[in-house]
């Protein structure tokens, strides 16, 4: 979204990091560059009506929440590094990780409530989720495809440590651009079928016949599309027990990054709600200054269903709550609730529910004929993120090319 002097905010996808290697790869053959993510001074921690500050990932909670919080990490560590992300329903007990909500487990491996309730602020903002949602072999999948836990929820060294130069669209835009008139945007597709011979893509003003088709919309959008014939079952029940997270953005915006002038990063852990996580995401040279928060799992849903004005009141409200009076009245306003959008349903990423992924996860990359599946959720390095979307579409394009023998 346009904030004027030719500067945006984004109201998406939006942050890389190392390890990301191809879609940095990609951006640097377009020419869009990148800029690191503010994180200069102390973050805030609102935790069961406190405020304090804190450098680093982790905030100072005391010995026991620490304790706790550490023996979480580490546990998770060790567990996912028996989860392949290319094969998580060949893990030894698969099915035992699996028939577990990733809640469960933590409250069996904890002892206080402000570990929990940091560890719940960590997995909404990560997959939009609920951990009461997640399956533990699902979570354990998605460590693994980013190396670590630390890896999701760190900014420098971590998912969050970049933003692209006028935005991650950018990417888009410019690879739209090369291909020309191939890319046809707001004709949404409504039925494929395929045959020995083919497929045909029937969309709403368009069809188009080819040898073989990439789908790479995230499962639940996948649903929405009239296969003929049939995929069959394990695929279907599948997509049927994938669901999109929740995710709100809202960003404020100040003449000025004010928070800075007081040693703050703008990054702020809150269990107070609805906001549970701030970072700033001020264009490179400072200047406006924006405030962005995330409203994740089910408090987005809440959220949305509040009138217009009571929904900036709330989320300026939690700004003010960390930041101080300054906050309370930005120039510009804006929000993005995901799991309202028609075209995505949710983000940032869709998740098995519990006893899917050993079920029916191998159904997830395998090729329905000539149909092959592409799309975030498929990758098996950066699982969820941009990264693992242009790798998924690279691996999908090779798939085709070799199933026609068109390789060299």
């Amino acid at each position: 979204a346009s904030i004027g002097a030719g500067k945006v905010v984004e109201m998406g996808g939006q942050w890389v990091g190392p390890t990301q290697d191809r879609v940095l790869a990609l951006a640097r053959e377009l020419g869009v560059e990148t800029f690191p993510t503010y994180y200069e001074g102390r973050n805030l921690l609102q935790l069961r009506g406190k405020r304090r500050s804190y450098k680093g990932t982790i905030p100072r909670l005391g010995p026991l929440a620490l304790l706790d919080i550490d023996r979480v990490r580490r546990r998770l560590r060790k567990l996912a590094g028996g989860v392949s992300s290319e094969a998580p329903w060949s893990a030894a007990q698969a099915e035992e990780l699996d028939s577990q909500t990733l809640n469960t487990w933590i409250a069996r491996r904890t002892h206080t409530k402000r570990a929990r309730a940091l560890l719940e602020v960590a997995v909404g903002t990560v997959l939009g989720t609920s951990s009461a949602e997640q399956s533990l072999l699902s979570m354990l999948s998605y460590v693994s495809s980013a190396g670590s836990f630390d890896a999701l929820i760190d900014t420098e060294g971590g998912a969050q440590q970049d933003r692209f130069l006028g935005g991650s669209q950018e990417i888009s835009i410019k690879l739209a651009a090369a291909l020309g008139d191939a890319v046809v945007l707001e004709t949404p597709v409504r039925g494929i079928a395929q045959d020995g011979a083919g497929v045909v893509v029937e969309a709403e003003g368009l069809t188009a016949r080819a040898q073989r088709a990439i789908v790479a919309v995230p499962p639940p959008l996948a649903a929405r599309i009239a296969f003929s014939p049939s995929l069959g079952g394990q695929r279907d029940q599948l997509q049927q027990r994938m669901a999109g997270g929740a995710l709100t953005k809202c960003a404020a915006v100040y003449p000025e990054p004010f928070w800075r002038e007081r040693g703050l990063t703008g990054q702020a852990v809150s269990d107070a709600g609805p906001i549970s996580t701030t970072f700033d995401n001020s264009p490179p040279d400072g200047s406006p200054g924006v405030m962005l928060g995330f409203v994740a799992g089910p408090e987005a849903i809440r959220h949305a269903r509040r009138p217009e004005a009571e929904r900036q009141r709330v989320v300026l409200d939690c700004f003010v709550r960390l930041f101080g009076e300054e906050a309370a009245h930005p120039g510009i306003y804006l929000e993005r609730a995901w799991a309202e959008e028609e075209w995505s349903r949710g983000g940032p990423v869709c998740s098995p529910a519990p006893g899917a992924l050993s079920a029916y996860g191998e159904a997830l990359r395998r090729p329905s004929g000539r149909i092959h599946w592409a799309g975030a959720e498929t990758a098996t390095i950066w699982c969820g993120y941009m990264d693992g979307a242009v790798r998924s579409g690279e691996r999908a394009a090779e798939e085709a090319l070799d199933a026609e023998g068109w390789r060299l």
